[in-house]
C-alpha cells in the first residue's frame, strides 16, 4: 500500500504520527504491539489502520518517559509550523496527566489501566517527576509550554502543590531521620512497594536524584523541601561508592562475549547503587526470583548485564546543582 497523502505534504512526520497514535484519554503507549518504536517512519494506509486500532486500547502511561515526550515534541512542533492539531494534542497530554494524578499527589505508572503494579504511585525511570515536570513548565510558561492554553495554568497548579505534598510524604524516615526515596508506593497507604520481581522496596540511588532535583526547581521553596532536600543530600553522601567502575569486561562463552562487574579503579567517580536496603543501606541485587542478593556477582547473567544496577547518577548533583541551590536559598 501507498504512503498517505498526509505525509506527502507533512509539517512534520513525527507530530503527524503522534496524533495517530494518541489514545482517546489524551495520553500516549510506550509501545506499538508490545514493543517500542519510532514516531520517524512513512505510514501506509494499512499501518495507519492498525495504528487507529492500537490507539484505541486503554494503555496509556507515562513509562519510559511516554505521553511526556510526545507532549514536549508537539508543542514544539506547534511554534515552528503553527498547525493548531499539535498544540490540541499537547493539551489533551496535559490533561490526561492531570487526569491520571490521585488525589494524594502521586502518579501511576498507567492509567486507567491498573493491572499488576501499574497503579501504584511510581517514580522509577523519573515516571512521576516527568508529568510534574511537563506541569510545572505550564505554570512557568517555560520550556515552550508558554503556548498552551492559560486556563490549564491553575489545575497545574494545584496538581504540582499536591504532588510536592506526595514527594515530602514519601521520603522514607530510618531510625527517625529522614533518607531517600524508593522506586514505587502503594497508591493507598504511601508504603514502599514491590514491581516487577526484582524490583523490591527499596532506597534508590537513582530516582531520588530526579526527586530531589525537582525539589530544588520549586520557585520560593518552603523549610519543609529544604528539610527533605539536605536530608536526601547527605544520605547520597553517606551511600556514595569510590574506587569501582560498574563496566563490561571481556568473558568468552557467554551471550555477550562480555560480563558487567564492578570492577577497582583508581580515581573513578563515585557510584551510587540503584538499591539499597533500607535497613542498612546496604545495595542489594536480585534475578527474576526476586530474592535479595548482596553481590552483584551472585545474581544470573541475563539480569546482572541487562538492568542500571550502579550508575554516577548523583555525581553532578553534589558537585555542583545542590552547592549552587544552598547558595542561592539556604538562608540558615
Amino acid at each position: 500500500m501507498g504512503c498517505v497523502a498526509l505525509h506527502s505534504q507533512a509539517q512534520d512526520i513525527q507530530a503527524d504520527n503522534m496524533l495517530l497514535f494518541q489514545r482517546a484519554n489524551g495520553g500516549w503507549s510506550k509501545q506499538y504491539h508490545g514493543k517500542a518504536f519510532s514516531y520517524n517512519m512513512q505510514l501506509t494506509d494499512s499501518l495507519r489502520k492498525d495504528i487507529a486500532t492500537e490507539a484505541s486500547h486503554d494503555d496509556a502511561n507515562i513509562d519510559n518517559e511516554s505521553t511526556k515526550k510526545e507532549i514536549r515534541y508537539l508543542v514544539k512542533a506547534y511554534k515552528n509550523y503553527h498547525n493548531p492539531k499539535y498544540l490540541q494534542a499537547a493539551e489533551r497530554g496535559i490533561r490526561y496527566l492531570l487526569a491520571m494524578q490521585y488525589a494524594n499527589g502521586g502518579f501511576p505508572q498507567y492509567y486507567p489501566e491498573k493491572l499488576l503494579y501499574r497503579a501504584e504511585i511510581t517514580f522509577n525511570d523519573n515516571a512521576m517527576i516527568n508529568a510534574l515536570n511537563v506541569l510545572q513548565d505550564v505554570v512557568l510558561k517555560q520550556n515552550d509550554m508558554e503556548v498552551v492554553d492559560p486556563k490549564l495554568i491553575p489545575p497545574c497548579t494545584d496538581a504540582i502543590k499536591r504532588g510536592v505534598q506526595c514527594i515530602l510524604k514519601t521520603q522514607i524516615k530510618v531510625n527517625g531521620k529522614l533518607t531517600a526515596w524508593c522506586q514505587q508506593y502503594d497508591q493507598v497507604t504511601l508504603q514502599p512497594a514491590k514491581a516487577r520481581a526484582y524490583e523490591l522496596p527499596s532506597l534508590s540511588g537513582s530516582e531520588t536524584v530526579g526527586i530531589v532535583n525537582f525539589l530544588m526547581s520549586q520557585p520560593n521553596p518552603s523549610p519543609e523541601i529544604k528539610t527533605a532536600v539536605s536530608a536526601a543530600v547527605a544520605w547520597l553522601q553517606d551511600v556514595k561508592i569510590e574506587g569501582f567502575k560498574f563496566t563490561a569486561v571481556p568473558a568468552s562463552g557467554t551471550p555477550k562475549g562480555s560480563n558487567r562487574e564492578l570492577v577497582p579503579t583508581k580515581d573513578a567517580p563515585p557510584l551510587w547503587a540503584r538499591y539499597y536496603e533500607i535497613s542498612t543501606n546496604k545495595p542489594f541485587f536480585c534475578d527474576r526470583d526476586g530474592i535479595k542478593k548482596y553481590s552483584v556477582a551472585e545474581i544470573g547473567y541475563e539480569r546482572r548485564n541487562g538492568y542500571a544496577w550502579y550508575g554516577n547518577w548523583a555525581g553532578g548533583l553534589l558537585k555542583k546543582d545542590y552547592p549552587e541551590w544552598v547558595k542561592k536559598w539556604d538562608k540558615g
